[in-house]
Order: C-alpha cells, then structure tokens, then sequence
C-alpha cells in the first residue's frame, strides 16, 4: 500500500511540476518532505477519482481599509444649496458687504476666523477658519471678483472638504429702483472623510441655508433698514 501511493504521489507532484512554475516546486517538495504521511493518506483517494486534476490558478484576496471598505455602503456626496432673493439695498451696497471677507468672522455663519492673504488681478486669497464642534478646518479660499456683478469662491487646500464652491452674483432689483437689487447664491461642498459625513446635514442646515439672511442682516447692521418692504421683495423674487 505504501509503495503504490508512493507511485501516485510522485505522478501527481510530477504533473505539479509540469503546472507549476520553479519557485512553487521548491515548495512543494519540502511539503512533501515535511509531511509524507499526510500526502500518502489522500494520494490514493486522488488518484483512483481523478485522472487529471486541474490546478487551480492563484488568486489574491484584496485588502481594504475600514473606510474604503464603507464606502460602497456610506459614499461621498456632493451637496447643493441656492438661493435668489430681492432686497432693499443697491447692487454695490451687498457686493461690498460679500467682497468684505476680513469680517466674516464677526457674521458668517461658523466662521472662527478670516483673513486675506493677498489680492491682486481680481483675485484675492484669503485663510478661513471654520468651525464645527469638536472639529475646527483652516483653508485658503481663491476668490475671483467681478465688480458689482460676481464673487466666486473656491476651496484649495482644505483638509475637511474635498471641494467646497460658493457663489454671489449681484443684479437689477425691483423695476426702477437702483436702490435695490437681486441677490443670488450658490454653495456646492463635499466631505473629504466618511468619518465627517455626519457634518454634511448640519453644515447644509446652518451654514449653507442662513448664508443670506447672514449677510442680509450685516447690510442692515451696516446701512440701515432696507428700501423696500418685505412683502414687495417677495413677490419681485417669486417672478
């Protein structure tokens, strides 16, 4: 019995030999070295059922963190807010009340701290700190002026947002009234982490959605009540 397995284990680790490339055979003969009585007992099962035994070919299982493991089942979104409203202020009052980023920390919505860095060819760069408790984010924001019509700001280098954008274009308000004007803004961010994709709901709800009224009350703080009543900016702002 021993010698006919004997045989079937040299046929079959021939065939291996065959299959396999060098550095396989190496191990597979100090497999058999090792541990003969473990191959001698199934040899002969092996050989009497299987004439050819395919071999199957390697596989390699793939490892993945925790978070990229998440992410299928959490994902990353990207979120939108807009807002156009009428109000009684010209269009140069609210875009200087906008391109005034040194005081959006005394109004802003969260925001900690912010300081231009530079400003040259329609371009300012400015660092912004926001908070969100227990979680604090610095970053550079470039920020591209058209005067009296636009203010677009992008996020560079932040390590909380993988992309955070916010527009304000400015124009004509209620039918011959300069003193007027339409506010119009934007906001698209997205979350770097899954792990502060918790945030997304608490930044659209308190930060994204009050930005107007934030810098419609820094207006009146600043030039007054407005020109025009609520109930006629409404209606201008529903056509």
């Amino acid at each position: 019995m021993t010698g006919h397995c004997g045989k079937s284990a040299s046929v079959l680790l021939r065939a291996l030999l065959e299959a396999e490339s060098r550095p396989c055979h190496a191990a597979l003969r100090r497999g058999s070295r090792r541990r003969a009585p473990g191959h001698l007992s199934s040899c002969g099962i092996l050989a009497s059922q299987c004439t050819r035994l395919p071999l199957p070919s390697p596989v390699q299982v793939p490892t993945r963190s925790f978070l990229n493991l998440a992410a299928p089942i959490l994902g990353s979104k990207r979120m939108e807010y807009s807002e156009s409203k009428v109000l009684g202020y010209s269009i140069k009052q609210m875009f200087d009340i906008v391109a005034n980023v040194e005081d959006y920390k005394m109004f802003v919505p969260w925001c900690n701290s912010s300081k231009v860095l530079s400003s040259r060819n329609g371009v300012t760069r400015a660092e912004l700190e926001v908070g969100f408790p227990p979680i604090v984010e610095r970053y550079t924001s470039e920020i591209y002026i058209k005067p009296n019509h636009q203010i677009r700001a992008v996020c560079n280098d932040g390590k909380l947002f993988s992309h955070l954008e916010t527009v304000w274009r400015f124009g004509p308000g209620l039918p011959g009234r300069p003193d007027t004007c339409k506010l119009e803004f934007f906001v698209s961010f997205e979350f770097k982490s899954l792990l502060h994709s918790h945030l997304a709901t608490v930044f659209f709800d308190e930060v994204a959605k009050q930005m107007v009224t934030a810098f419609e009350n820094q207006a009146a703080g600043t030039y007054g009540r407005q020109t025009v009543s609520l109930r006629a900016a409404k209606l201008q702002s529903a056509h």
